[in-house]
């Protein structure tokens, strides 16, 4: 990078450190576990291209979020399109340790939802983007964007009540 650094913006692998698993989290929330590498890739190579545009000022958080949730919405488009082998078993991804996204239960709970509230539920809990900035993400109002993401919390207390989880508690 050039000079950007002296003007107050940060260079962009500072970028991909601090908001790298934001992101990733984000993908896995909305393409699944199997995606979510392919679609934090493009989100990067995206927000490369577009980064020495981006304002000084802005919310480089709310910014990557945006290009995850396009990136997210393309590969969801392109896997209705894609051919699937029918004489061949899928392999199965490695699973998911304990991490940064905690229960893997809770993952797929996420995953179960409709598509607005499991879109507003990623990016205001997990991300922890304001309602406002959700609402920019997804398209809608500020409000629209709290009760799906309400809508979602209640409907992941139930699903997850109703089954408990491995430790025996209910969330």
């Amino acid at each position: 990078m050039t000079e950007r650094a002296g003007l107050g913006i940060q260079p962009f692998e500072v970028i991909v450190q601090r908001h790298g698993p934001t992101v990733l989290r984000v993908c896995r929330a909305i393409v699944g576990v199997d995606d979510a590498d392919d679609a934090w890739s493009e989100t990067f190579l995206a927000a490369l291209r577009g980064y020495p545009e981006l304002d000084r000022d802005a919310n480089v958080e709310a910014w990557l979020v945006t290009i995850a949730h396009r990136r997210c919405v393309d590969l969801i488009r392109a896997r209705v399109r894609r051919a699937v082998p029918m004489d061949e078993i899928a392999d199965r991804p490695a699973p998911l340790q304990n991490g940064p996204l905690g229960d893997l239960d809770l993952l797929r709970a996420v995953a179960g939802l409709p598509e607005r509230q499991r879109q507003a539920v990623a990016y205001h809990h997990l991300v922890g983007l304001p309602h406002d900035e959700v609402a920019r993400v997804i398209g809608g109002t500020s409000a629209a964007a709290r009760k799906a993401a309400s809508d979602g919390v209640r409907a992941l207390r139930a699903r997850l009540g109703a089954t408990g989880t491995s430790r025996g508690e209910t969330r």
